[in-house]
């Protein structure tokens, strides 16, 4: 099985303690990781249940039934998933991933708006950045509060470091296209495109 954020979850919240489905999602959501692992929907929680228990890396420890609830599987972690927890994360911490989010994409062709768009945009993201800034330090004010180690908040660490480095990029970009120091026209670029293709 090939590692994946939501694998790499599910994994290390049964090495603390065998949890079901539901659990997980909680645990998930309590700790703030679904910040960091998409969850949002319940249906690739089980899909990566299942590829984990296939592939042998979580096992069934108990199923439960309660007439107040639908019946409910228990998993645990087994060695070799142990194994596997280590090797992925080890594996993400050292080799940064070819991610292809669609902010990039999407400034590799702001071309085909004009300058004072693209201003507008921009200042717009950054006042979002700067939103998410405001929660991630409302987080790590709470975490204090509860006296929790810094490693359970590395991840929002993490997070603050780019956002603050995507804001200031994001306001000096801003910036030069206010005072046209970046400017382009679109006939301009269509006609180099035509030349060079």
């Amino acid at each position: 099985m090939r590692s994946s954020p939501l694998g790499l979850t599910v994994l290390s919240l049964l090495h603390l303690q065998p949890l079901h489905p539901y659990g997980i999602q909680r645990l998930i959501k309590q700790w703030g990781k679904d910040q960091v692992v998409n969850v949002s929907q319940r249906a690739s929680l089980y899909r990566t249940i299942d590829r984990l228990l296939e592939a042998g890396l979580i096992a069934v420890r108990e199923t439960s039934r309660d007439q107040q609830y639908p019946e409910r599987t228990v998993y645990e972690v087994t060695d070799a998933g142990r194994t596997a927890t280590r090797e992925w994360l080890r594996e993400m911490l050292v080799a940064p991933r070819a991610d292809y989010p669609e902010f990039p994409a999407a400034l590799s062709f702001t071309m085909m708006l004009l300058p004072q768009e693209v201003a507008v945009d921009l200042s717009a993201r950054a006042a979002q950045v700067r939103a998410r800034l405001g929660e991630l330090e409302a987080a790590a004010e709470g975490a204090r509060q509860l006296a929790l180690p810094r490693v359970t908040m590395l991840e929002d660490e993490y997070r603050r470091a780019v956002l603050i480095a995507e804001l200031n990029w994001l306001d000096a970009v801003t910036s030069d296209l206010r005072s046209g120091a970046l400017t382009w026209d679109f006939e301009t670029l269509a006609a180099l495109a035509r030349a060079t293709s």
